[in-house]
């Protein structure tokens, strides 16, 4: 059977080859358009303005007045259709690395714990004695499905959620499973978890915060701040 033609209406793939599809199938090569129209089309997705200009490494050309004086300030023009980010094999075509600078930002921002499970790092696996987690950085959409290199596309994992994810190994839990456990919450869990849910962030307490900053550190330096703190608790 021939494989399904890929469609920009098509709500799992990520944005960046969402964009590239409606460029393709509405727009075409000479054609004009404008923000307005594919914010009124891509509707739900984040950062549409920055996965058009996410296009450009893997060939697109898109101007604008500045390069192409007869456009109006909102108005775009498609003048060459690079690279078929829509493909499997050109997915990360042009794709950003992650920078130094944004895997710190997105660290620091979880609180250096896997936003899936919680674990800090090096922390052990409390199912997995003698496991400890080592973290890594996530994308919220799938790589392949056109996610970003952005902080806001990131998020921190351990590497055995990373794994179970990307490959939705038997570790991964059903729908009906999840509603299981949640149904066992008491009233206030229950509460506490939809405000989880609303955010899309589970807020960290102080404690937590601190707990995460201190896994981060070298075995040495743990050591040091346990005892300065068993020291002050014991003053």
């Amino acid at each position: 059977m021939a494989e399904a033609e890929a469609s920009w209406r098509d709500e799992s793939l990520g944005a960046r080859v969402r964009v590239a599809l409606w460029l393709r199938d509405e727009v075409g090569e000479g054609g004009v358009f404008s923000k307005a129209s594919i914010r009124a089309a891509i509707k739900g997705a984040e950062q549409v303005d920055r996965r058009m200009r996410d296009l450009r490494p893997a060939g697109w050309a898109i101007l604008t007045y500045r390069d192409k004086p007869s456009l109006q300030p909102d108005q775009l023009y498609l003048e060459k259709i690079g690279l078929p980010v829509w493909e499997a094999e050109h997915r990360s075509a042009g794709a950003r690395q992650i920078s130094a600078k944004t895997r710190r930002y997105v660290y620091e921002r979880d609180g250096h714990m896997c936003r899936r499970c919680g674990v800090a790092a090096g922390e052990q696996y409390a199912d997995e004695p003698g496991s400890r987690a080592r973290l890594t950085l996530g994308h919220v959409t799938p790589h392949i499905s056109g996610g970003g290199a952005n902080a806001e596309d990131l998020i921190t994992e351990c590497a055995r959620c990373n794994e179970t994810v990307k490959h939705l190994t038997g570790v991964q839990m059903t729908k009906e499973q999840v509603w299981d456990r949640i149904k066992e919450l008491p009233g206030h869990g229950k509460g506490q978890l939809l405000a989880w849910m609303k955010a899309d962030f589970r807020p960290l307490s102080p404690a937590e915060k601190a707990w995460g900053l201190y896994r981060q550190l070298p075995a040495a330096a743990r050591e040091v701040v346990r005892r300065d703190l068993d020291s002050l608790m014991n003053s």
